[in-house]
């Protein structure tokens, strides 16, 4: 009996093209190399694309059948020949539009051998009977009844819905608030095309209560254009925009980590990044706070732990040291803002020491960073946040006691250009301020390494303007006090723009 059972298995034989190669017909793929390269010719198949995938030949023969013969044409509406039983529903369905997904394309199938002892061809006259020659005809009136279930919590009845829709309509509005949902039931339906779309609308529209969401739904859909456009939109809006609320207290720390780690961060100067740093862990020990503290609550929130051992050393700690390891405390050089690092009791007094000796030094030797030589990773940085209303905009920086005007100017509706230069101390609006907390250098020249560098956010996508990284000696005269100009051209607001810089040996 077995051998007569195998026996019959083995007679099965499927013909394709002008020779009579066969394969069994409930394998996939049986090893045969040339008997599937006939398979693909004679269905128009491409070869390179079956032998990575073999399993899909039937599901993408047939999605190719549908989207040539009804991309053009009218949405069914007569009665529906397959029905989905799925989060308690009942959802009928048309095959035209099922097999633009995967998953229901394998489940019909499955259905469909299941219910006949010849599936293949009770296919070909189901495919024969849906060809747009054959339209007077009485189509299959037979039904077919397939289940799928879903665990994915993100996935919702509106959301699955709206998934749905998208089988017979390729406009559907995605909302944001069901973006979430939507992204997670075309995962499930590996309905590749809706899938990119939601990414598309939820990169477009991050803000500060989605960023979260949306970063984790990258992570764990494996979809790496999500992922990188959370991180690139954080990595410009930290400080400016999500330093500011509440939703602060939301980012994942492995987010954080990367943006901080990333050369492209945006911040006003090192200072604002460390108060940004600071309120995020104070938000995570402090969860249950609704509206953002303020400064002084959280510097007195830090000074209140005990002075035998600072917070970073502490258990509770430990494991946030990675973090501030990304920050360039070198960078911080004003006085009482290295006075608020002292008192806080927040870093280790290794690190504090380490800053002192870098700044000592650099006084020491007219300037001279001779312990920085990576611009990328070791830069001082200042940055100008440009806005529609901007049509100048400048902010003088002061660094051992060298003082530039960083600045920025609107010329047109798309055009800008952004620049530093170099001023007198005696120049300053408010000298006598200047000179109390400032030390002032007298040399005539300065040798600066520097690069400029301006990114907006155009339909969903990032414009990355930057110079070249320059080493140029700044005097006080006319022409020799200004850098290289950065001019761009865009319609995004607002700009971002960035000048980081070091003193090397001159």
């Amino acid at each position: 009996m077995i051998m007569s059972n195998m026996h019959k298995a083995r007679l099965e034989r499927r013909v394709t093209g002008s020779t009579n190669r066969w394969r069994l017909p409930k394998q996939p793929f049986s090893g045969d190399l040339l008997s599937l390269s006939q398979m693909c010719k004679a269905l128009s198949i491409d070869f390179e694309e079956a032998l990575r995938n073999p399993d899909r030949l039937c599901i993408s023969q047939i999605q190719k059948f549908f989207f040539e013969n009804f991309k053009n044409k009218d949405i069914q509406s007569g009665e529906a020949d397959v029905i989905l039983e799925c989060l308690g529903f009942k959802w009928e369905l048309h095959q035209p539009q099922l097999f633009q997904s995967e998953t229901l394309a394998k489940l019909y199938l499955k259905a469909l051998a299941q219910g006949t002892t010849h599936p293949l061809r009770e296919l070909e006259e189901l495919l024969r009977a849906q060809s747009p020659k054959k339209t007077k005809e009485k189509s299959p009136a037979k039904r077919i009844i397939i289940s799928l279930k879903i665990n994915d919590p993100l996935v919702t009845k509106v959301a699955f819905a709206t998934a749905l829709k998208n089988l017979y309509m390729s406009e559907v509005e995605i909302n944001l608030e069901d973006a979430l949902g939507v992204l997670a039931s075309a995962h499930i339906l590996q309905f590749s095309g809706l899938f990119q779309r939601c990414v598309d609308v939820m990169i477009a529209r991050l803000k500060p209560s989605t960023i979260k969401k949306f970063y984790e739904a990258g992570c764990k859909y494996k979809e790496e254009q999500l992922t990188t456009g959370c991180e690139k939109w954080l990595e410009m809006n930290l400080v400016p925009l999500v330093g500011t609320q509440i939703h602060l207290h939301k980012i994942p720390q492995d987010l954080l980590h990367k943006v901080l780690k990333s050369p492209r961060l945006f911040t006003f100067s090192e200072f604002h990044l460390l108060k940004t740093m600071l309120l995020w862990v104070f938000l995570q020990l402090n969860y249950k706070i609704q509206a953002i503290p303020t400064y002084e609550t959280v510097m007195t929130f830090f000074k209140s732990f005990p002075e035998n051992c600072c917070f970073l050393d502490r258990d509770i700690g430990q494991s946030l040291r990675p973090l501030f390891l990304c920050m360039r405390l070198h960078g911080i050089t004003k006085g009482k803002d290295l006075e608020v690092l002292r008192h806080i009791n927040f870093f280790p007094e290794s690190w504090l020491d380490q800053v002192t000796a870098n700044h000592y030094h650099a006084l020491e030797n007219g300037g001279d960073m001779l312990y920085l030589k990576d611009l990328n990773t070791q830069a001082v940085r200042f940055g100008l946040l440009f806005n529609q209303e901007n049509t100048t905009y400048s902010k003088t920086i002061a660094l051992y006691g060298f003082f530039f005007k960083i600045k920025g100017l609107k010329h047109d509706t798309t055009s800008y250009s952004f620049y530093m230069q170099r001023i007198k101390h005696t120049d300053l609006e408010s000298p006598s301020a200047v000179y109390e907390h400032n030390p002032v250098s007298l040399r005539a020249a300065r040798l600066v390494k520097y690069e400029i560098r301006a990114e907006a956010l155009v339909d969903g996508k990032w414009q990355e303007f930057r110079t070249n990284q320059i080493k140029q000696k700044f005097g006080l005269t006319t022409s020799s006090c200004k850098s290289h100009t950065l001019k761009i051209q865009t319609v995004g607001m607002p700009i971002y723009v960035s000048f980081a810089f070091i003193f090397p040996a001159s």
